[in-house]
């Protein structure tokens, strides 16, 4: 007879989680749906230099909130209570790696390359999911709502500055709208709690002081 898997120990949990964090920083992974780009209608005109550049910088940023979000979800899921949430995280966080690698797609398609800051990033959004966990899960639902409806205006304001013939990159960032929009549902309908508007304020500079230094390095 052979013997059962052993459960895994704190030091597998660490390398386990070290390795999607290199593999998210520094590799493109599988994504689990069509690339929204590949179904966007042709250009009307090609872009200029300057419009890609522009493109480039707005995906970059996109990017870099991307790989913020993948971090997230990672801590908040090590340190949700519930393991009916810990599912649905994991599951939004499998929908965030594909909004994740199409943002390092379309980068690719421009000439560009993702923020030098993302392993910054990605850690500082680790340690703080962990600590929405920690606090517990209502307020970490709360926090995962805020964060979404914040993103939802931020990539609002990118489709109104992507330029009109760059189809591809406004493919990839309404469909990632949408998806956004539904996470931050589905923490509100799981019981989210309202976070107090200081709270929210110090999301907003944060995301300000990442999504400005994103643009350009």
């Amino acid at each position: 007879m052979s013997k059962p898997f052993r459960n895994p120990t704190l030091a597998d949990n660490v390398i386990g989680e070290i390795d999607r964090a290199l593999n998210n920083i520094f590799c493109k992974q599988p994504t689990s749906r069509l690339y929204p780009a590949s179904q966007a209608p042709e250009e009307p005109t090609p872009m200029s230099t300057e419009q890609k550049r522009h493109a480039a910088g707005l995906m970059r940023v996109n990017h870099s909130g991307e790989m913020a979000a993948q971090a997230l979800y990672q801590g908040q899921s090590l340190t949700a209570r519930d393991p009916k949430l810990v599912e649905k995280l994991k599951h939004a966080s499998i929908e965030e790696s594909d909004h994740l690698n199409w943002c390092r797609n379309r980068l690719e398609e421009l000439g560009e390359r993702p923020s030098l800051f993302d392993p910054l990033w990605y850690a500082g959004s680790f340690a703080i999911g962990m600590a929405a966990g920690i606090a517990g899960d209502r307020w970490n639902l709360g926090f995962l709502a805020e964060t979404e409806h914040q993103v939802v205006r931020h990539l609002d304001s990118h489709l109104a500055s992507l330029p009109e013939n760059d189809t591809r990159s406004r493919a990839i960032v309404e469909q990632m709208k949408i998806d956004e929009q539904g996470h931050a549902e589905l923490a509100e309908d799981l019981g989210a709690a309202e976070l107090p508007k200081p709270a929210k304020q110090v999301m907003k500079l944060t995301s300000k002081i990442m999504t400005t230094i994103a643009e350009k390095i």
